[in-house]
């Protein structure tokens, strides 16, 4: 009798873990950033950090142009300062401008 309690509650969590939207298609984080999980980099100079940054910056800048219509230009921002401007502009208040959150951030050539 309980092994047929731990089938169905098995079968019940498998199916709500099979439809979570993360596992639908389209939705959750590109293919190019599966690639670097769980990988270790040796520093900011490393080619595959390099690589992992360039791919992170550009998903973020159109993550935020598609969500804030903001345009920013991800040669100007490391991928770690584009995460900061998204969440900084999530809770901003409507009425406060973009431009005192950007200035916070120092611009990379």
């Amino acid at each position: 009798m309980k092994s047929k309690w731990i089938w169905v509650i098995f079968f019940a969590l498998w199916v709500a873990v099979s439809a979570l939207p993360a596992n639908a298609k389209g939705i959750g984080l590109p293919s190019q950033f599966w690639a670097y999980g769980g990988k270790l980099f040796k520093g900011v100079q490393d080619s595959e950090f390099i690589n992992y940054d360039i791919a992170l910056r550009n998903y973020l800048v159109k993550r935020i142009q598609k969500r804030f219509r903001i345009s920013l230009d991800p040669k100007n921002y490391s991928g770690f300062d584009l995460l900061e401007i998204e969440a900084l502009l999530k809770y901003k208040k409507s009425d406060e401008p973009i431009d005192l959150f950007l200035k916070m951030f120092p611009k990379t050539p």
